[in-house]
């Protein structure tokens, strides 16, 4: 007899507006994936939650509120969605334009998310937003993400 081994269970964080919420989401995203035994893809996955929760804490969370952090295993084995959850208005968009010799921070976040996620995207939450990015397993078709 075959017994399937189910997925891994997501994992969920909230994080207050501090600023060692960042750092403390990359470490927790680090330890599930590792968990799951998800090696491929790790320093993009935890990149891409370094800019989504650094977005939220600048742009998505009012004083005295936080973001959650969702992190979902693919049930295909070897893919991953993140979804950072914030209470904040706006829906946020890659810059239409960005010149690198450009002073001062801000702005790349969500280019790089576009760039290294096979898909990203926001979704609506009352209040505020989710804004989601899937990594899919570099062995599997075009397509089958989370």
């Amino acid at each position: 007899m075959n017994i399937e081994t189910p997925p891994p269970s997501p994992r969920e964080r909230f994080y207050r507006r501090e600023r060692q919420s960042v750092p403390a989401a990359r470490e927790f995203t680090r330890g599930a994936l590792a968990d799951w035994g998800l090696v491929e893809r790790s320093y993009d996955i935890v990149l891409c939650v370094s800019e989504l929760a650094t977005n939220a804490l600048v742009h998505g969370v009012p004083p005295g509120r936080g973001f959650l952090l969702r992190l979902l295993p693919s049930a295909y084995g070897g893919g991953v969605r993140v979804e950072v959850h914030d209470s904040g208005p706006g829906v946020p968009a890659v810059p239409v334009s960005w010149v690198p010799e450009q002073p001062g921070e801000g702005g790349r976040g969500l280019l790089l998310v576009s760039e290294l996620a096979d898909k990203w995207g926001v979704g609506e939450r009352s209040p505020g937003k989710v804004v989601w990015c899937e990594f899919a397993d570099r062995n599997m078709p075009r397509g089958l993400c989370v």
